[in-house]
């Protein structure tokens, strides 16, 4: 089984990390079991890094490796490193009325499932991947989907 670790590289927005780690290890076994069509590496990795980061770190990756210097919500690397935009996190969840710890454990299913060959450029690819994320976030958030 991968091993999950996680860590709070920022002091920006209050996260609930242990609820999100519980959540997010109670979600990979979902994760793989799904396909995604493209290359699967997730399985074949032996530990998946989750980082919470802040909008500038982000930033600055988002512009080295994709060519967009601006905040993001989730940059995932083939070699099991995700990453996650708490900022980005806090401001989604505001607008959309739930709790930023909920938002950024989708952030990171989001990733892993990346990591299980999903892809998200294309706009029907986007739309599923969305469906699937969201679907195992619900059932593996305490409580259900509510904030």
């Amino acid at each position: 089984m991968v091993e999950l670790n996680f860590y709070d590289h920022q002091d920006e927005v209050r996260l609930e990390v242990g609820r999100i780690e519980a959540v997010v290890r109670a979600a990979l076994p979902l994760v793989l079991a799904m396909e995604g069509g493209g290359d699967p590496v997730l399985g074949g990795l032996g530990e998946v890094e989750i980082n919470f980061v802040d909008d500038a770190t982000i930033a600055r990756v988002h512009g080295e490796f994709l060519n967009d210097a601006t905040p993001t919500d989730v940059i995932t690397f083939e070699h099991g490193e995700i990453l996650v935009g708490a900022e980005t996190g806090a401001r989604v969840a505001a607008e959309m009325g739930h709790e930023v710890s909920r938002e950024c454990a989708l952030y990171a299913i989001h990733g892993l499932l990346h990591l299980q060959g999903y892809d998200d450029r294309e706009p029907e690819d986007y739309a599923e991947m969305k469906r699937v994320q969201e679907g195992i976030l619900e059932s593996v958030w305490p409580g259900g989907g509510g904030a």
